[in-house]
């Protein structure tokens, strides 16, 4: 038996006066923490919301999504967490799919109506009971902070099965519709004790949580493990790198997690003493959601001195499945090793496992595995077999045991019959002097299938052409894998986790 909420519950008996969460000017401790957990377990309850309910939460990093989402897990309901970057036909979709039955809003702001959209959303439906706003929208909509604010402080959680599901959370829809991953208990239990190993070194330090907490990376490896050690968790609604800096220093910050555009915009943003110094005062950085290119890593660790440990994961597996384990050792470029109780391997087509140094699918099994994607009997299939999940990666493993992604198998590029992995043409270019990001893809071509196209961003002060730049990369890399096109942009279009929208520069 095994109910989430006991990370919270655990904490708030051991350390009751520790900080718990900081945004902005205020901070509350571990007592406080939970006893809003409790208020909002309470609330949920007299709603009607219990045992295998599923329950909707559309909230940026503030303090009422933690309270929230332990406050729905006490019930013994689950959490269906939504990106705040969804429009009303998305959320209308999800709020259907997972069979919501309540959903809670964030009210947004007037450059970023999300509150109006949820409305929108929840009214197109049809199926989900109860719409509850995050901050005031309307004066017909009921407020969370009114509907908590006179319930008791004290309440008794449901004891769930470790395998009963905690979370639904919908991958990103790359093709179709987003799949919702339902996660158990165990799963998340599990997949964050290991996170805890691996990233916090002691109770109590302070972790800048600027990773989204509607993202499986930032709820499991920043959220959950974090309150599992006590830690103080100082919350940043949207990334920004001259506030991370203060942050830092005003928190006494010492664990910092991002996708790779974060590391990007840190490295260059001004490099004074000030900003520099700031940094340093870390003990370590994580890095996920994305390959990290080793240029950045190297230029980071060089002028910061901090080390960043990177990992791999996916909405399936809750994420971890790998990563820079610095008791084990570390290659920068790797994902690392497998986390305590995964298995991983990489396979053929045909599912034989391949010796080191060829290249397969990815595929791992644990403790960390989904239990089905929900409501999808057939997708499920597709994805687990015999126990293992697919990942759609391509990677390999070296003699040491570590293990490297080549490239989404998805987004591999067929030029004339010959395979061409972008990641492998976006680190060599990104080691051009010039070259600040890059992505490449494949488009359309008749005589070959497809061509190489490479969108890059220059950095400031670079005069590099785009001939000079085709021929640098054609120089020191196979005939046929070097881009033919190459297209200067200004920025590249991400997502809300900072992952680079390849399907958006397709239609560019």
């Amino acid at each position: 038996m095994l109910n989430l909420s006991i990370l919270v519950e655990e904490s708030a008996r051991r350390n009751p006066e520790k900080p718990a969460l900081s945004l902005g000017e205020t901070t509350i401790n571990y007592k406080i923490f939970h006893e809003k957990v409790s208020q909002a377990a309470n609330a949920f309850a007299k709603k009607g919301i219990g045992y295998g309910d599923k329950v909707a939460l559309l909230c940026p990093n503030i303090l009422q999504f933690p309270v929230i989402f332990f406050g729905i897990l006490k019930t013994g309901a689950a959490v269906v967490p939504f990106s705040i970057f969804l429009k009303p036909e998305e959320i209308a979709y999800q709020l259907s799919d997972s069979d919501s039955k309540m959903f809670l809003c964030f009210a947004g702001t007037p450059e970023m109506p999300v509150g109006k959209f949820g409305k929108e959303g929840f009214d197109k439906s049809g199926s989900c009971k109860d719409f509850i706003s995050i901050g005031n929208l309307a004066e017909d909509v009921e407020n969370f902070d009114d509907l908590i604010k006179d319930e008791e402080t004290q309440f008794e959680s449901y004891i769930t099965s470790s395998e009963d599901t905690a979370v639904i959370i919908y991958t990103s829809g790359t093709t179709g519709k987003p799949k919702g991953a339902e996660l158990s208990h165990i799963n998340l239990y599990t997949n964050s004790e290991a996170s805890t190993s691996i990233i916090a070194s002691t109770e109590f330090e302070a972790q800048l949580v600027v990773l989204p907490l509607f993202h499986i990376f930032g709820l499991t490896v920043m959220m959950l493990a974090g309150i599992r050690r006590s830690l103080h968790l100082v919350l940043m609604p949207k990334f920004d790198a001259q506030a991370v800096y203060r942050l830092i220093i005003r928190f006494d910050i010492r664990i910092f997690a991002g996708v790779p555009s974060m590391y990007w915009a840190l490295l260059n943003e001004e490099n004074s003493e000030e900003n520099t110094n700031s940094i340093k005062n870390l003990r370590i950085c994580v890095s996920g959601g994305a390959s990290l290119p080793v240029k950045i890593i190297d230029e980071f660790e060089s002028r910061f001195g901090v080390p960043i440990i990177e990992g791999y994961g996916m909405s399936e597996g809750s994420p971890v499945v790998t990563f820079n384990q610095l008791t084990i050792g570390r290659k920068p470029g790797s994902i690392g090793t497998p986390i305590w109780g995964v298995e991983v391997k990489i396979v053929d087509d045909d599912c034989n496992e391949l010796p080191v140094g060829e290249k397969g699918e990815l595929i791992f099994r644990g403790p960390n595995v989904m239990k089905s994607y929900y409501k999808k009997e057939k997708e499920t299939r597709e994805v687990l077999k015999n126990g293992w999940l697919f990942s759609g990666d391509i990677a390999v493993k070296d003699e040491d045991g570590f293990f490297f992604i080549v490239d989404r198998k998805k987004e591999m590029i067929i030029r004339g019959g010959m395979n061409v992995y972008p990641r492998e043409v976006e680190e060599l270019m990104m080691r051009h002097p010039d070259i600040s990001m890059v992505a490449i893809i494949g488009v359309a071509d008749e005589k070959l299938g497809e061509e190489i196209k490479a969108f890059v961003v220059k950095k400031k002060e670079s005069q590099a052409s785009e001939e000079d730049i085709r021929l640098w990369t054609k120089e020191r890399i196979a005939q046929y894998k070097y881009p033919r096109i190459i297209e200067f942009i200004d920025e590249l279009p991400l997502s809300a986790t900072g992952k680079i929208l390849k399907k958006n520069l397709k239609t560019i």
